[in-house]
């Protein structure tokens, strides 16, 4: 059994990358006082975790698989270095920062998760121009 077509399929399905984005989103979203009103951010985090984890997982793969196809490519192009920086940062800031924070600080903490999943995605679009 080939397995080709199917690594080809989870190498470019935008999927995982809706999903992890859906979850971020929503829960910056929720910060700022937009959306899902009867929850707290943390509350609306807590719950969509798996999802995110699920994303995360699924856009690993999709990744390692695409960097298998063209590594020396990647290894010398800035925008996958930077994608790979703010993708790192964006999660642990998640992870470690978001979800801890409270009082006047939800805010900020949304706009740096924001900004931050910007750079991932604009550094990702930026790798196909180098």
């Amino acid at each position: 059994m080939d397995l080709l077509p199917i690594f080809q399929w989870l190498c470019h399905t935008p999927l995982s990358i809706t999903v992890l984005g859906g979850v971020i989103l929503m829960v910056d979203l929720r910060i700022f006082g937009l959306g899902l009103k009867g929850q707290t951010a943390s509350k609306l985090a807590e719950q969509l975790n798996p999802f995110l984890l699920g994303g995360l997982v699924t856009s690993a793969i999709s990744g390692i698989l695409l960097l298998s196809e063209e590594p020396i490519k990647c290894y010398y192009n800035p925008a996958f270095r930077a994608k790979m920086l703010f993708l790192m940062l964006a999660v642990a800031f998640y992870f470690f920062v978001q979800q801890r924070v409270s009082g006047g600080f939800e805010k900020w903490a949304g706009t740096v998760s924001l900004l931050l999943w910007l750079g991932v995605g604009l550094a990702g679009r930026a790798i196909g121009f180098n």
